[in-house]
């Protein structure tokens, strides 16, 4: 049997982990959010998700969390007239990325508080083991 204060270690490691990637996936978002295609006509940069799924951990005994996939936004692309840009089709229309700031601020600020409450249990955990520690050398 695995111990408790091990087992909750392992799961917020693996939160940890889980918003690591979904707070990556944002930024590149962010990053792109102005990339337009390179000829004429051509796709920008497709919004990216990335989706999560609950997987038994045998050896915890316990649900933990997983990236499932890495998907890409099915939302329909932007269009602006710009005639002088490189990306313009034949009538001056350029298709601008699938990226809404709005939704990546959201989905980024709801990350980071869950990377921020996984590491607080980190924290928490550690901080019993040494008291556990020091009990076990006053004994």
């Amino acid at each position: 049997m695995i111990d408790p204060l091990q087992a909750s270690s392992r799961l917020a490691g693996a939160g940890l982990e889980a918003q690591s990637m979904r707070l990556r996936i944002v930024s590149e978002n962010i990053a792109n959010a102005q990339s337009t295609g390179k000829t004429a006509g051509s796709d920008p940069y497709a919004r990216k998700t990335v989706t999560f799924k609950s997987e038994l951990d045998r050896a915890l005994g316990a649900a933990s969390v997983k990236v499932q996939d890495i998907g890409v936004d099915r939302a329909p692309f932007q269009v602006e007239y710009d005639p002088g840009n490189p990306a313009a089709d034949e009538n001056g229309y350029v298709k601008l990325p699938n990226v809404n700031m709005l939704i990546e601020m959201a989905d980024m600020r709801e990350a980071n508080r869950s990377y921020e409450a996984n590491l607080q249990m980190m924290k928490q955990t550690r901080s019993m083991v040494a008291g556990l520690i020091d009990l076990l050398r006053g004994a």
